[in-house]
């Protein structure tokens, strides 16, 4: 039997720069599922993005997806791609076996926690303080450099993840520091600045949620729990905003970081897998 993508829809252009296309998945011409083909808004045309891929269930175990997804990517090469991104929710536990066996590699992911009604008090001699207009220019330049670095190290091209690094920057801060739904602070400990918090409370976080968009404690003060007051400070921030999730991402690889989140009660509720087209 014969497992191909049919065309559901005329290729579409976007008002963003981006085209998408949806395709149904046949077996001998008979549909058996589904999947949605796009570029990136922000890499651009030669990155794919796999938004959709599902096989009916009298269909599945049979590996239809895993040809629809070898499929899928002989249709980007066709755009002119040269890497194919997806995210996966963590409850999807066989696309995640899927892509990791086709060769593609976690990025980052997703990770969230319940907040109850009582927020977390900080270490002895720890609090924070809201960043003051001095502070910030230099977080700012320091947060967009880290971040791009953090996408480069994981095989995104220079100029790409420069150009999502301030994308991201101006869409969620065009106001810098007075931005309304953004809480950023400084965690002093003993009278002395050793980390920072950028904190999501309005509409960028989602609905009754909070998201953490950067947390780092100074080099120089690393190994010290400021981590973790950087993260009871977040939560008790998000609890005082009337908010009863907090999430954030995490790059794959940062070990510390990954081994704090767990220790935290945060679990994983989306991965983001990419892969080079050769």
């Amino acid at each position: 039997m014969t497992t191909t993508l049919r065309p559901a829809e005329p290729l579409q252009h976007h008002e963003d720069g981006t085209r998408s296309r949806r395709y149904q998945v046949c077996v001998n011409s008979r549909p058996v599922g589904v999947t949605h083909l796009a570029t990136h808004p922000v890499f651009g045309p030669r990155v794919a993005r796999i938004l959709d891929l599902r096989i009916d269930e009298p269909d599945r175990g049979r590996g239809r997806g895993t040809v629809a997804a070898l499929a899928a990517e002989e249709v980007v090469r066709g755009w002119g791609c040269e890497r194919i991104e997806i995210d996966v929710p963590a409850t999807a536990e066989g696309v995640v076996r899927l892509v990791t066996a086709l060769g593609y590699v976690e990025r980052n992911r997703n990770m969230e926690k319940g907040l109850g009604t009582t927020a977390p008090a900080l270490p002895a001699g720890s609090r924070g303080r809201p960043m003051t207009d001095a502070e910030y220019g230099a977080w700012e330049e320091h947060g967009k450099a880290a971040y791009a670095r953090s996408w480069i190290d994981r095989g995104v091209p220079e100029d790409q993840a420069w150009a999502k690094s301030e994308s991201e920057h101006a869409r969620l801060l065009p106001q810098g520091r007075a931005t309304p739904g953004m809480l950023l602070s400084v965690l002093e400990h003993e009278g002395t600045a050793v980390g920072t918090l950028w904190l999501a409370i309005g509409d960028a976080a989602g609905e009754d949620r909070a998201y953490v968009f950067d947390v780092e404690a100074d080099a120089r003060f690393r190994g010290r729990g400021h981590g973790r007051s950087l993260m009871l400070l977040a939560e008790a921030q998000a609890v005082a905003a009337g908010k009863h999730v907090l999430g954030l991402n995490v790059f794959a690889g940062n070990t510390p970081a990954e081994r704090l989140y767990d220790s935290l009660g945060y679990r994983p509720v989306r991965y983001a897998f990419f892969k080079e087209l050769l």
